[in-house]
């Protein structure tokens, strides 16, 4: 059965659930494997998730207005702000490596 739970009547829950009845015992439950230790590691590491090399917090000037603007464009292309100007950094860069200046 493939219901959605809150598509279920009552039986269909109890019969679908019935798994999560029985007493959980730790000492009956296997170690991790390494796949496994990898998820919970990075689960459990506080912090940013990495981008790269790492990243760095940095404090830049911006003109109120441009920022507004940033952040407008920003989200109505599905990005946060430090994604779009990484992204931008980016492409400045690529065109002044490319002869532009």
């Amino acid at each position: 059965m493939n219901k959605k739970y809150w598509e279920m009547n009552t039986e269909e829950l109890a019969h679908a659930t019935r798994t999560f009845d029985k007493e959980f015992s730790a000492h009956k439950s296997k170690p991790l494997g390494p796949a496994d230790r990898l998820v919970h590691r990075k689960a459990t590491k506080p912090g940013r998730p990495r981008v790269g090399k790492g990243a760095y917090r940095i404090n830049i000037t911006v003109e109120q207005q441009l920022l507004a603007k940033t952040d407008r464009f920003a989200k109505s292309h599905g990005l946060t702000r430090s994604q779009l100007i990484a992204h931008a950094l980016r492409h400045e860069m690529a065109g002044t490596a490319n002869g532009r200046s």
